[in-house]
């Protein structure tokens, strides 16, 4: 007789409890895995995999310090608590009840709670490695503060270690008296009976070192508190450093009250072998007492009753600390300042000297013109350009030209069908550089482009011979694509559009080295666990030589491998050597320098063209433009040049990844030559100026020359919004020949019915390289003057009769006018302002055409079709200057058009001489015909797109209609 033994079904479902318990963690463990391992390849495939390997290695050893640290101390605190317990301790029924729930778990809790608490702690101390790190290869500055005369390097590298160590060790031996604490209540080693609290002699002994420990870092943590008053907030005057009040009486204060918790520390350390609290409680109230008295109310004291009735003399010494530590802190320690005293009245032949300047006038604006190279240079839907494009020179014909340029990205959600086939292996990048004559607009207001078309054809190519023109890496670059394949095997990716039919056009195989290889099952399976897509996994057209490309953004790629810079937001491509690079501007920063006033990044660099970005460290208060990043379109190959080799921070930086910058002596010179003084940083330092171009003490105190960056009067929301700082070649005075220069102009900070909108100041950057690159150069304004800001400009501009007639015939009809960049250059002895007006079509294909250039020149304005024609106008025929503003031809309309989807533009409808009629009749007659055709030229101008022959067609209107009231009269 046989019999089955059948396992108990609760024996059944604790072995698939743990069965899917352990699958479960190893599936979670295989997909960290997979994240840390394609983050492996793609450093490796880069060359900066000890960038990644350095921060593994940091991050570990921080952690296991910080696990260790923390798991420990607490652990031992425990067992000492438990060990020596009183063992026949009569404990009452509350308790004995805890004790038999915890009795059980005793055992898990000793050994748990320090692991969980050591997790914790070693997650949170990993996070600091650049911190440690920067500590162990710190850089002297050369620099001595001037309270306490210690190097700047102990400020910024040395002393957020110090308190990061002391704030870790606090917490350590908090959560290891409190363990203890609790241990010994429960198991009797105190014990509450009323009034009466009785401790064991191990549970005195043990808190009172505890607390001794605690309370003798505490009194180390306020003793390095000290230091941070040369860069906290001040309670007196100055935004940020110690001034009087902190110098006289809370440096001071924080050492004496440093002193006091030692000594209460060497009380509790005492009691634990005395046996005696009353003294240590009494120290700790005195430690109480005296921190808020010599802490808070005796600066209270000196700031409002020494401070306040003597301000200015007593803040005097720290004012000039503050001003000194700023501009050295923001680099604009030698910024060269040259009085200006602007004229307001043009007199002919004042350009004459300034003839280079004006012939470089940029009337192209690059956040109007967007629209008008989509509609003339995107040619398919699924191509696209950046909102705002960028300026940039190249030498044409032996000449530095100021140009307009942008890519022509990939737009996948432009195409008629989607899919991950042709999300991720057809559609896989942009293709050509698009690029504008600045001071050049064609005679029906377009751009005159120097490089458009597909395949790319233009000035540029000739100019610098044939170059890589696919865009594989860019701002708009979608999330991955898989490129690359098998040599000889037939190509997939769509290469440009040519014809008319969406699909065809030339295929190409992406031939560089541009991400890891999926030449196994093992990778393709790791891609698509990180992409969620098994199509990776699946798909025939993956094959062993195909290259997976994320990561794509220049930026991104740039922060990934130099993950201790904060970058510009505008990075910018430029055609170098055979390819287009993207140029990225890397700064280092600290927020700890001493005497300098601390600036919020974010909200100091939004303007029309930025919004307000994110950052995860916001406020800085030292900044240094350290690296030099580009970013191949094409492979993606990154390289970090030293730009600024003297930078401290940047130097510390070296020493901890030794191998992933090269020096500036490996820039080629025609990178050079496109490198720019980077916007981010020019504007940070304009903030400062508005204050700190003031070095005098009592002035500055005053506040009667402080100055504000004024509100971008085209903008929507120029009440938010500081007008952008603007990229032109000019010779600013001061200088001795024209550079590619960064600007910005300074008003008066003051707001109510008193405040002047007028020219106070114009900071200049040169951005070409060489000896003068970085040059700050600051045009002073007598505070007599009456050189209008951009703000009354552009009111004058807009309440002109003439000009809002003007405007008005040109708003006429289903048209619109945009107000370009207004454009202030310090020539003719003055400050001339130049702003090109765009009129654009309401439809939903119509784009911005240049048509008219505002100037003005103190109070008169000008107002023409072109820039010649303003100046001429402005400065009586005579202005001296050929100010570059051409009016070419347009393209043949005969000509097939670039973008197969746009008809040609006509030419504008002449217009015809209304006749005369002999009698009353015939005159109404006429006047009745004569607007009939004007009704049907502005109709076919509109359809066009010819606003020029519409506004001319609506004058012959109302010109027709006026004659047909008077004859019918």
């Amino acid at each position: 007789m046989s019999s089955t033994v059948t396992q108990p079904p609760n024996r059944t479902r604790a072995t698939i409890a743990i069965g899917a318990a352990i699958l479960a963690v190893l599936v979670i463990l295989f997909f960290i895995f997979a994240s840390l391992y394609t983050e492996v390849l793609w450093f490796q495939q880069l060359g900066f995999q000890d960038v990644l390997f350095t921060q593994w290695a940091a991050g570990a050893v921080m952690f296991l310090i910080g696990f260790v640290a923390m798991a420990v101390p607490v652990w031992l605190s425990l067992q000492i608590a438990f060990r020596f317990r009183p063992v026949y301790a009569k404990l009452n029924a509350q308790l004995d009840r805890y004790q038999q729930v915890v009795e059980p778990l005793r055992r898990l809790a000793m050994f748990g709670i320090p692991a969980v608490l050591g997790v914790f702690a070693g997650v949170s101390a990993s996070t600091r490695w650049q911190t440690v790190l920067q500590w162990l290869n710190s850089t002297p500055f050369g620099e001595a503060d001037p309270q306490f005369g210690l190097d700047v390097s102990f400020y910024v590298f040395q002393l957020p270690f110090l308190h990061s160590v002391v704030g870790f060790a606090s917490a350590v031996v908090l959560l290891s008296g409190l363990g203890a604490l609790a241990t010994h209540y429960l198991y009797g080693g105190i014990r509450v009976n009323g009034r009466e609290v009785r401790i064991s002699k191990t549970a005195r002994v043990q808190l009172a070192i505890t607390a001794g420990l605690y309370i003798l870092l505490q009194a180390v943590s306020i003793w390095l508190d000290q230091y941070t008053t040369l860069y906290d907030r001040s309670a007196g005057f100055l935004p940020n450093g110690a001034g009087y009040t902190e110098a006289n009486a809370v440096i001071w204060g924080r050492a004496t009250v440093a002193g006091i918790a030692a000594l209460v520390a060497i009380l509790f350390f005492l009691t634990a072998f005395i046996g005696r609290w009353r003294l240590p409680i009494i120290g700790t109230a005195l430690l109480v007492v005296s921190s808020i008295v010599l802490g808070s109310v005796y600066p209270w004291i000196v700031q409002r009753f020494q401070v306040e009735p003597s301000e200015q003399s007593l803040e005097a010494q720290y004012i000039e600390r503050n001003i000194e530590g700023t501009r050295q802190a923001y680099g604009v320690a030698g910024i060269e300042e040259v009085p200006y005293n602007a004229t307001t009245d043009a007199e002919p032949g004042a350009l004459r000297e300034d003839a280079e300047t004006t012939a470089n006038i940029r009337i192209v604006d690059p956040a109007l013109v967007t629209d008008t190279f989509r509609q003339l240079e995107q040619v398919r839907q699924y191509y696209q350009f950046a909102p705002f494009l960028d300026v940039d020179r190249y030498t044409i014909d032996g000449a530095t030209t100021d140009t307009v340029i942008a890519l022509r990205e990939l737009n996948q959600q432009g195409q008629s069908s989607g899919g991950w086939y042709n999300n991720t292996i057809l559609y896989t990048h942009g293709f050509g550089v698009v690029a504008a004559y600045g001071n050049q607009r064609a005679s029906d207001g377009e751009p005159v482009f120097l490089e458009s078309g597909i395949p790319s054809t233009g000035v540029l190519s000739e100019e610098l011979g044939d170059y890589q023109p696919r865009i594989y890496f860019g701002e708009e670059s979608p999330e991955y694509s898989i490129v690359g394949g098998p040599e000889g095997a037939e190509p997939l990716e769509l290469d440009y559009p040519s014809g008319g039919e969406e699909a065809t056009g030339p295929r190409t195989t992406f031939a560089g080295d541009g991400g890891p290889v999926l030449d196994n099952v093992f990778k393709k399976l790791l891609y698509a666990i990180k992409f969620q897509s098994e199509q990776i996994f699946l798909s025939e057209a993956v094959s062993d030589q195909s290259q997976i490309l994320y990561d794509r953004d220049p930026r991104d790629r740039v922060s990934k491998v130099a993950p201790y810079l904060t970058l510009d937001n505008d990075p910018y491509p430029a055609i170098v050597e055979g390819k287009i690079v993207w140029i990225v501007d890397g700064y280092t920063t600290s927020d700890n320098y001493p005497y300098s006033t601390v600036q919020q990044l974010s909200r100091t660099i939004a303007d029309t063209y930025t919004p307000e970005p994110l950052y995860a460290v916001d406020d800085l208060n030292y900044i240094r433009n350290s690296v030099k990043a580009t970013v191949d379109a094409y492979s993606g190959e990154v390289k970090l040049y030293a730009w600024d080799d003297e930078d401290p921070v940047l130097q510390t930086w070296q020493k901890i990844f030794p191998t992933s910058l090269d020096p500036m002596s490996e820039m080629s010179e025609e990178l050079l030559s496109h490198v720019r003084y980077p916007a981010d940083l020019f504007k940070v330092q304009r903030a400062i100026l508005g204050d700190y171009h003031v070095t005098n003490p009592n002035s500055f105190y005053e506040g009667e020359q402080a100055w504000i960056t004024p509100n971008d009067p085209g903008s929507a929301e120029a009440q938010q919004r500081l007008q952008p700082p603007y990229y032109l070649t000019m010779q600013v005075p001061g200088t001795d020949e024209p550079a590619f220069t960064l600007y910005s102009t300074f008003i008066p900070d003051a707001t109510g019915e008193g405040a002047r909108n007028v020219l106070t100041g114009y900071l200049a950057a040169n951005s070409d390289p060489g000896e003068d690159y970085g040059k700050l150069t600051l045009l002073t304004l007598p505070g007599q003057n009456t050189v209008p800001g951009p703000g009354q400009v552009y009111n004058t501009f807009r309440s002109d009769t003439e000009v809002a007639n003007q405007l008005a015939l040109l708003e006429r009809g289903n048209t619109e006018v945009l107000l370009g960049n207004l454009l202030t250059l310090p020539v003719g002895g003055g400050l001339l302002y130049v702003q090109p007006v765009y009129v654009q079509a309401t439809g939903g294909t119509s784009y911005p055409l240049l048509r008219k250039v505002l100037v003005s020149f103190g109070n008169e304005i000008a107002f023409e079709d072109t820039l010649d024609a303003a100046l001429d106008t402005l400065f009586g025929g005579e202005s001296g200057a050929d100010a570059g503003d051409v009016d070419v031809e347009p393209t043949d309309p005969t000509e097939e058009p670039t973008d197969p989807g746009e008809e040609p533009t006509d030419e504008p409808t002449a217009t015809p001489e209304p006749t005369e009629p002999a009698e009353p009749g015939d005159a109404l007659a006429q006047a009745l015909a004569d607007a009939q055709q004007a009704l049907e030229d502005r109709q076919e101008a509109y359809a066009n797109n010819d606003l020029v022959g519409a506004a001319e067609a609506d004058e012959r209107l109302q010109d027709a209609i006026e004659r047909a009231l008077a004859a019918s009269e």
